[in-house]
């Protein structure tokens, strides 16, 4: 059940707006543990994005040898025009998993929206951002929504009228399986209403010793921001895990192209679970992410099986990232990307 949008007040600024959807505790809790309790022991990346989660992965975006982030910003800033004549002018701006809102302020100027929607797990996280952007850009009006994103099989609830363009930056769809990455494209054509479209960002794939610098930083953030999601876990339902019981360990799976991130035991432990209980020997890992790395025919055949069409891409000189502008695919035959 969701609350009601709440009014500004006196100490917000009169073009923000905040919605409420967070998923009960009790769902996640299941979740965690579901997949705690398999041979393959996993957890949700989502979980990483508490208050002390999002503030570490805003470091990592400044490291050296996180290529990703200022990467893709080089290419925003520079074709920001062209992307905003496949968006249109007036458009309704919606960005699940918008962080800190950092990348869509180079957007902004360009696209003019209506409106902008930023979604995201971490409530308090998510307010005190969208508060900022508010106050940064009083002509916008911001309408916020607390929400887990990857399990909205429809639009949410209150999103402002328009053509609606959904900002999915950072290659946030190589944390889903390709299975899973084609249905995440397929519910987002749900939200589009027929005539919008999804402006995405794709990490390339690319030489290992690139991709497991950016995941094994030497100041050791990354390590971290890995374990940080056992205290996000602890808090969520109640467990007691030890970070420093952990290693964090991160490689390129050249086979299935994509980064993987674990946290290994360094001993042979019991955790508590709330009222369950999970044995770990020495040596298990806990698979804690993936970060899948595309080229440009194995996203396409993602984008194609989605029901989209790729209407236009844009790439760094070196091709380590991509941006794509979507559009649901009405054609019988498909439609070709054109690259721009």
């Amino acid at each position: 059940m969701s609350k009601p949008a709440e009014a500004a007040d006196s100490s917000q600024p009169a073009n923000f707006v905040f919605s409420d959807l967070h998923p009960r505790v009790g769902n996640r809790r299941l979740e965690i543990v579901t997949g705690l309790q398999r041979e393959h022991k996993s957890i949700d990346p989502k979980y990483f994005y508490d208050i002390r989660g999002s503030e570490l992965f805003e470091r990592i975006t400044g490291l050296p040898e996180y290529y990703p982030t200022r990467t893709e910003r080089e290419i925003l800033k520079r074709d920001a025009r062209a992307m905003a004549e496949f968006c249109g002018k007036n458009c309704v701006l919606i960005e699940p998993g918008s962080g800190s809102s950092e990348k869509v302020r180079l957007l902004l100027g360009s696209l003019k929206p209506a409106a902008y929607v930023p979604m995201d797990i971490s409530a308090d996280f998510l307010r005190r951002s969208a508060i900022q952007l508010a106050e940064e850009y009083p002509w916008l009006k911001i309408h916020a929504v607390c929400a887990d994103f990857s399990n909205q099989e429809k639009d949410p609830e209150g999103i402002p009228e328009g053509k609606r363009v959904i900002f999915y930056p950072g290659s946030t769809l190589g944390n889903m399986k390709p299975v899973d990455a084609i249905d995440f494209l397929r519910n987002l054509g749900h939200w589009l209403k027929g005539d919008g479209g999804v402006l995405i960002g794709i990490d390339m794939h690319k030489s290992s010793r690139i991709l497991e610098a950016a995941y094994n930083d030497e100041q050791g953030v990354t390590a971290l921001f890995n374990l940080n999601i056992l205290n996000n876990i602890n808090s969520i339902v109640g467990a007691n895990f030890d970070t420093d019981q952990f290693n964090h360990r991160s490689f390129y799976n050249e086979e299935e192209y994509r980064i993987e991130m674990h946290l290994v035991s360094k001993v042979d432990q019991v955790v508590e679970l709330g009222d369950a209980k999970l044995k770990l020997a020495q040596g298990e890992a806990i698979h804690t992410e993936n970060s899948y790395k595309y080229t440009p025919e194995s996203f396409q055949e993602v984008v194609q099986a989605a029901g989209f069409a790729i209407r236009s891409s844009w790439t760094d000189e070196q091709q380590l990232f991509s941006v794509h502008y979507l559009e649901l695919d009405r054609s019988d035959t498909g439609t070709r990307g054109a690259k721009s």
